[in-house]
């Protein structure tokens, strides 16, 4: 691995890109944050891509996209004097030093549980008023119910046995089973989300990250599918034309690959 000497060259290198091209190159010079917003929620998703692919080539390279998008933002920063790159390293170092007391300061913690509760009742002490007000509202819903219910325990607000929680989800599916029968579309979305909301929470007892879970299922299903689709394709047929047993046979072949 590279010594902190080159790291810290490789980065003032980086910076020097992002000053050249954000004075000579024509599209570099028209960006604004907002215009880079869409870009950089699009990166971070593809390096979530690589994560769950475990393609760490591509992780470097998706990280390196990432990173330029964070130098960006700091650069056009700069142009208004509001704070630069300095300034944002700064920043994010003196929080960490302030939320790592069992760190940089005499608090003792016994394990991860209580750094999180310590973690929570000092963003509180700096001014929030709800320990949900760092959850960001354009999250996706899976993974906003995830950090909601990540925040709420940092507090004490949980179950105490994973046990309590499946109850939940059972209870709930009886629930939404009540509303199905029923027929009532209003009702059936609320108890629908309860199910779901009451799966992630289980999720998180078992140490399960719901939103790489389904992932993972979107990504298999879409690989049993393609393999599908071109077994079709090789026969010359049409998937709208083949019954389901004849569909399941590929399936099943698909599955054991």
């Amino acid at each position: 691995m590279n010594s902190r000497a080159n790291q810290l060259k490789a980065f003032d290198r980086l910076l020097t890109i992002m000053d050249e091209l954000r004075e000579q190159c024509p599209w570099d010079k028209k960006q604004t944050m907002e215009s880079l917003r869409h870009l950089t929620i699009e990166e971070t998703y593809e390096l979530g891509d690589a994560i769950l692919d475990n393609d760490l080539e591509e992780v470097k390279n998706e990280v390196g996209d990432l990173l330029l998008h964070l130098v960006f933002y700091a650069k056009i920063g700069s142009e208004t004097n509001a704070f630069d790159i300095a300034d944002v390293c700064n920043s994010i170092c003196e929080k960490l030093i302030h939320r790592h007391p069992h760190i940089y300061g005499d608090v003792k913690v016994k394990n991860e549980e209580e750094v999180k509760r310590n973690w929570e009742k000092l963003k509180l002490k700096e001014g929030r008023t709800s320990v949900l007000e760092g959850v960001p509202k354009s999250l996706p819903a899976l993974v906003k119910a995830s950090r909601i219910q990540d925040k709420v325990a940092g507090v004490g607000f949980d179950w105490e046995k994973p046990e309590q929680v499946w109850e939940k989800v059972e209870e709930e599916l009886e629930e939404f089973k009540v509303e199905v029968a029923k027929n009532d579309a209003e009702a059936m979305e609320d108890e629908f989300g309860d199910v779901l909301f009451s799966l992630v929470n289980y999720a998180r007892f078992k140490n399960i990250n719901p939103e790489n879970a389904l992932e993972r299922t979107n990504k298999k299903f879409s690989k049993r599918f393609q393999y599908l689709e071109s077994k079709a394709k090789a026969l010359n047929k049409d998937l709208k034309d083949m019954t389901l047993q004849e569909m399941d046979v590929f399936w099943e072949e698909a599955k054991k690959m």
